[in-house]
């Protein structure tokens, strides 16, 4: 069966992007393959069975390694996904493991926010919006974290931006309220008070705070880091990269309704004869 297949990496986006970028050392790469053909995939437990045990530093007594994640997440979801969706899903979930079980990681709104963020536009045109929110349940499940914190506060912060201009938004430390506590709170872990693991989703969240408050300017941005103590050219170049993931998944999204449209011409066309003979014969049929 014909198939369509994009590979790419968030290294190799941000080597061909305009400026010279290189990962950070404790940043682990993001790797993707978005691959498709029509039809769907099960897929086996035992595919990811890996004859790497891979385990993180983490803060976790015994942290579960990464083929027994992906083994939950199996578990928890048996229905199969289509390729285009569940290719992307998998090497996802091993690079938030990694995240999740590094021994600074902390769950943070910010963090939450950037994921659902990043899960929503994967997701974007799922087939059921019932089986899209039991993935997203298996998937965080899988990392021994709870889905419904994720989205309560991710759209606590969403509300919360949506009422925010420029200037507020980066004055939060001179207010109080539940989403200013969990700023300052990340602002102070990230200044070395605390635990504090810098990723791309927590680079998505912020930019998301910035796109719902109007805020879009680089100044704001800059300021924004400032106050949070995070590096604003490690978010810039996540930022670049996150942009070009997008575009290829619409890429390939586009392929793939662009291949189904065609399947469907041809199994039209192939089915119109067969009408007309059904016809003719039924014609011939009457008239005796």
């Amino acid at each position: 069966m014909a198939a369509v297949t994009s590979s790419f990496s968030f290294s190799t986006l941000t080597q061909s992007s305009h400026r010279n970028l290189k990962l950070s050392s404790n940043s682990p790469t993001f790797r993707f393959r978005v691959g498709f053909s029509c039809h769907y995939v099960g897929v086996r437990a035992a595919n990811f069975a890996s004859k790497t045990v891979v385990r993180c530093s983490t803060s976790v007594s015994d942290p579960p390694t990464v083929s027994e994640t992906k083994l939950n997440f199996l578990k928890a979801y048996k229905r199969p996904i289509p390729s285009i969706y569940n290719s992307v899903l998998q090497e996802l979930i091993v690079q938030q493991h990694l995240m999740r079980y590094k021994r600074s990681y902390r769950y943070d709104p910010v963090f939450a926010l950037g994921f659902v963020t990043v899960y929503e536009q994967l997701m974007e045109g799922y087939p059921s919006d019932e089986d899209r929110d039991a993935i997203f349940q298996a998937y965080i499940q899988a990392l021994n974290e709870d889905p419904e914190q994720y989205r309560v506060d991710a759209k606590k912060l969403e509300e919360w931006a949506r009422a925010q201009n420029p200037t507020s938004l980066i004055e939060f430390s001179s207010r109080e309220g539940e989403v200013e506590g969990s700023l300052k709170d990340i602002a102070e872990r990230a200044g070395g008070k605390g635990d504090f693991s810098y990723s791309r989703f927590f680079a998505i969240g912020l930019f998301r705070l910035l796109e719902l408050a109007n805020a879009m300017e680089p100044t704001i941005l800059e300021k924004l880091c400032a106050v949070l103590n995070v590096n604003k050219r490690s978010v810039d170049r996540d930022l670049d990269v996150y942009r070009n993931l997008l575009s290829k998944l619409v890429q390939a999204k586009e392929l793939l309704k662009e291949y189904v449209d065609r399947e469907k011409k041809k199994r039209e066309e192939r089915i119109e004869p067969q009408k007309t003979n059904e016809a003719i014969t039924q014609q011939q049929f009457s008239g005796l």
